[in-house]
């Protein structure tokens, strides 16, 4: 009998980490965010000089290294914090901004079950 422990991919609770800490889909975002950014600021720069084929190059160097130091800033982010942290940080955000409801509970003071003080328990007959 193998006794090898495999990580099976529906066991898992959460999403794995697959590079410097961030998981697929952080790291999704971070290269969406660097592409949209790096292609026209690298192109512009690369025409300005007269080789606009250079500014793929540049693009790329420029996705790369935001990439690294993305995923870095996203692990220090994520230290020591419960899961799912920065993104309840950011809806709390957008919530204060007006630009998005949020389903979390931001108000602070005394719960209650709904049941007055005054009434009598149930009691069977």
């Amino acid at each position: 009998m193998d006794d090898f422990s495999e990580t099976l991919a529906d066991r898992l609770n959460q999403e794995p980490v697959i590079f410097r800490g961030s998981t697929h889909s952080e790291l999704g975002l971070i290269l969406l965010l660097a592409t949209l950014f790096w292609l026209p600021v690298s192109l512009l720069i690369a025409a300005c000089l007269g080789a606009p084929a250079m500014g793929l190059g540049l693009a790329m160097v420029g996705v790369l290294v935001t990439i690294v130091f993305g995923s870095t800033w996203f692990q220090r982010i994520k230290r020591g914090r419960p899961d799912y942290y920065y993104q309840h940080r950011l809806m709390i955000f957008l919530h204060r901004l007006g630009l998005r409801n949020t389903r979390l509970i931001l108000s602070s003071g005394h719960w209650d079950l709904g049941r007055a003080e005054w009434q009598a328990p149930f009691r069977a007959t």
